[in-house]
C-alpha cells in the first residue's frame, strides 16, 4: 500500500532537483507519461542530447527514475513516498524493458484468471537474453526462447496500454513446456482444469507441434484424460498419433523416478494425488 508524503518531506525531497529537473518530471507527468527516452527530453527541454544523458543520468543517481534499458526510464510518482513502492503497472514495465517480449507462463496464467496465485515474479518471455532484474521491489524474470516458439500473443489492454500477452492456448503449452516457471505441474494442471471451458485443446496441440516439442503434447493427453477434462476422442487420437516414441518426464523439474506410462509415452514423476490436490477446493460449493 502506497503511504502519503506529508508537506515537510514533499519539500524536503523537492529540493533535490534542479529547475531542469523539476521542470521536466512536471511536464511529463502533467502528461501521464511515466515511461519515456532521451528524445522526450529533448523536446521538453529543447536541449541537446548529451544534455538530456546527464540530466538523465542525474535523475537516476537522485532516484526520482528508474533505468529500465539504455535511453528508457521511468518516473518513480511522488505520491510513492521516500522510499517508492508504487509505480506504473509491473506488465507495462517489463513492456518498456525488451524487445521483442510477451507476458508469459505464471504471469499469463493469472492474467487470464487460470489461477488465482499471484507470482511473486513477472515472467516475460524473448528471444534475447536479458538478466534477471528487480525494479521497485518487483522481480522479472525473462525466459529465452527460440524463434520457432515466439508466437501466440496479441496486444492487450492493461490500463491505458497495450500490451503483448500470449493468448489462452499458448499461455497453456508454454506452461506444459516449462512448468519450472509457473508453480510446477500441479499448478498448470489447476490452470488447465480451471481453463477447460475457455480453450480448445486441439489449439494446445497445434501449439504444441509448431513449438516443436512432443513432450507438450504427451503431458497435455496425460492431464487431460486424468482430470477427465471433455475433449472428442478424434482430438486424442490425433494428439497420439502426434507424439514421439521416447519417453518423457511429466514434470522436467522433478527426479526422474516413477512408473511409466505406454499410452502416452511419459515417465510419471509425479503422482496423481500430488497433481489433483487442488481439486477439492473447485469441490467446495
Amino acid at each position: 500500500m502506497v503511504s502519503d508524503m506529508d508537506a515537510s518531506d514533499t519539500e524536503n525531497v523537492r529540493k533535490g532537483l534542479s529547475n531542469s529537473e523539476s521542470r521536466l518530471l512536471s511536464s511529463l507527468s502533467e502528461k501521464n507519461k511515466t515511461v519515456f527516452g532521451l528524445g522526450d527530453i529533448t523536446a521538453e527541454l529543447d536541449c541537446s542530447y548529451q544534455y538530456a544523458k546527464v540530466l538523465a543520468n542525474n535523475l537516476a543517481k537522485k532516484r526520482w527514475i528508474v533505468v529500465l534499458r539504455r535511453g528508457t526510464y521511468l518516473i518513480v510518482p511522488l505520491s510513492a513516498g521516500v522510499n517508492p513502492q508504487y509505480t506504473e503497472h509491473e506488465f507495462v514495465i517489463a513492456s518498456h524493458i525488451v524487445s521483442p517480449y510477451y507476458i508469459a507462463y505464471w504471469s499469463a496464467l493469472n492474467f487470464h484468471r487460470f489461477t488465482e496465485q499471484t507470482p511473486m515474479t513477472v515472467f516475460v518471455a524473448t528471444t534475447k537474453r536479458v538478466k534477471n532484474r528487480e525494479i521497485l521491489n518487483v522481480r522479472y524474470s525473462f525466459v529465452t526462447l527460440k524463434k520457432r516458439k515466439f508466437f501466440g500473443f496479441v496486444p492487450t489492454a492493461v490500463g491505458t496500454h497495450k500490451v503483448n500477452v500470449s493468448n489462452p492456448e499458448k499461455t497453456l503449452a508454454d506452461a506444459l513446456d516449462h512448468p519450472e516457471y509457473c508453480g510446477g505441474m500441479g499448478e498448470v494442471a489447476k490452470s488447465l482444469w480451471a481453463a477447460k471451458e475457455r480453450v480448445s485443446v486441439d489449439e494446445i496441440a497445434n501449439c504444441a507441434k509448431r513449438m516443436g516439442n512432443s513432450a507438450i503434447i504427451k503431458r497435455l493427453g496425460y492431464l487431460v484424460e486424468t482430470l477427465e477434462i471433455p475433449v472428442d476422442t478424434k482430438t486424442l487420437e490425433k494428439m497420439r498419433k502426434a507424439i514421439s516414441q521416447g519417453m518423457s518426464v511429466l514434470d522436467p523439474t522433478m527426479p526422474r523416478k516413477g512408473t511409466y506410462t505406454t499410452r502416452w509415452n511419459l515417465l510419471l514423476n509425479v503422482s496423481k494425488e500430488s497433481i489433483e490436490k487442488w481439486r477439492q477446493d473447485f469441490d467446495i460449493v
